[in-house]
């Protein structure tokens, strides 16, 4: 009896490895990724003991213990026994996303992992893997475009480590992220992807600022320096966000017989003024980032295309509901409005 029923799962396992080859491929891919970075990681007390490391980068771990403090005792964002380990990255990326868009709307690749719900972006620890789903995609039809991600969470199934690149931002920038990522570990709402990401997006900012005003105080550098990114990127976004605004109304307008020659010409003739007008924005940042196009010839070889502006839709397209809601609902009392969040959304 127990040899038939052992026969039978055997015979449905199988069945569910060829009926979902990919995921299992996959999830296969990104075990191994994960299990390399786990199998690698240090604790931190050695890596602070060890005097190879410089006491610069060792000031940087020092801080994460207190941005997670802050984010439990001052935040309430649920406890974790993340970043209590140290993982190199030698100068490598840790992993890629991938994002596909449809050429003529601003309608994302959606894929549908099981479990955890619907995700407008793929990672891949496997940069080989990364390039033949950007290609299929491209076959396809579709926009693309791969990230570089500096962090990531697996919504508290795993310790996450300390990745050295990480080390490499300044403070703000470094508390922004600690608690963009320990935000996902407090709140996830299934098929949902655009509320997470910009609630992470809020929190963490939200965080950020509080944070290095405790430490520093709203006069130091820290925090001036912080708050001017902030007001930049805020202005950054509202301007892309107007921009898909555009690109969605001259995607309406499109026909069906309208030759895609036209289509081709009016979308990267919008995307390049889009892609121009970033320098009228006002930036007081005392250390700017490159330009998203180098000056010189815009063509569509290098302008960012339907998948950029995915991105920004995802990440930052409700930045404007949560501040209002915090503010106006709350009146900016973080833990009752967490609180008031955790009640209402459901959490993975």
């Amino acid at each position: 009896m127990l040899k038939k029923i052992a026969l039978v799962l055997v015979g449905v396992l199988a069945v569910v490895v060829v009926w979902q080859w990919e995921w299992v491929s996959y999830g296969y891919m990104q075990a191994k990724g994960q299990l390399r970075i786990m199998l690698n990681t240090r604790p931190i007390t050695e890596v602070l003991a060890d005097p190879a490391y410089p006491d610069s980068l060792k000031q940087k771990i020092k801080l994460i213990g207190e941005i997670k403090r802050f984010a439990f005792d001052s935040l309430n964002l649920d406890h974790s026994d993340s970043y209590e380990s140290f993982y190199d990255l030698q100068g490598k990326p840790l992993m890629w996303v991938l994002i596909g868009a449809e050429r003529y709307q601003l309608v994302p690749v959606e894929y549908h992992v099981p479990i955890l719900g619907t995700f407008s972006y793929k990672g891949y620890f496997d940069r080989t893997r990364l390039l033949e789903a950007d290609t299929l995609l491209q076959r396809q039809g579709y926009d693309t475009r791969i990230n570089e991600i500096a962090a990531y969470s697996t919504l508290g199934f795993f310790d996450e480590p300390i990745l050295s690149n990480m080390l490499e931002r300044s403070e703000g920038q470094l508390a922004e992220l600690i608690i963009h990522e320990l935000t996902h570990g407090t709140l996830f709402v299934k098929n949902s992807l655009e509320y997470n990401e910009n609630l992470a997006d809020f929190v963490g900012e939200y965080g950020a600022l509080r944070f290095l005003a405790m430490k520093y105080g709203e006069q130091s550098i820290a925090y001036r320096d912080y708050l001017a990114s902030k007001s930049f990127y805020e202005r950054y976004d509202a301007h892309i966000l107007r921009g898909t605004t555009l690109l969605n109304e001259l995607y309406k307008s499109f026909k069906p017989e309208t030759p895609v020659a036209i289509k081709d010409s009016l979308k990267w003739q919008l995307i390049g003024n889009i892609v121009t007008a970033t320098d009228t924005i006002t930036d007081e940042r005392s250390v700017r980032k490159p330009r998203l196009v180098k000056k010189g010839r815009l063509s569509k070889l290098n302008l960012p295309n339907n998948a950029y502006f995915i991105g920004y839709l995802t990440y930052r397209n409700q930045q404007n509901r949560f501040r209002q809601e915090f503010e106006n609902q709350f009146h900016g009392d973080f833990r009752q409005y967490l609180t008031y969040l955790k009640q209402t959304y459901p959490s993975l």
